[in-house]
């Protein structure tokens, strides 16, 4: 996974405004935090993808970005089981 620290932020912050709207954390989230839930997103979304036989992140592409919401989705929901009241 040849992938630039400037690519990683993009995709990144990409990934986590689509999972904080799909999880109506739009309002909480800012750039920042979407970055690293994005990127975190990525990291996990990657692994469970690698777990279930599929590839994870592979680049900047419409599949990268596919891997790292639905990360970013897992991501905040846990977020959201022990912070929304």
């Amino acid at each position: 996974m040849n992938i630039g620290f400037f690519t990683w932020i993009i995709l990144g912050g990409l990934a986590g405004w689509i999972a904080s709207m799909f999880t109506k954390n739009n309002g909480n989230m800012g750039l920042i935090k979407n970055i690293i839930v994005g990127i975190l997103g990525a990291v996990v979304g990657g692994k469970i993808f690698e777990w279930f036989g599929s590839t994870g992140v592979t680049g900047f592409n419409l599949w990268s970005i596919f891997v790292a919401v639905v990360g970013a989705i897992i991501l905040l929901v846990i977020i959201n089981l022990f912070t929304k009241k």
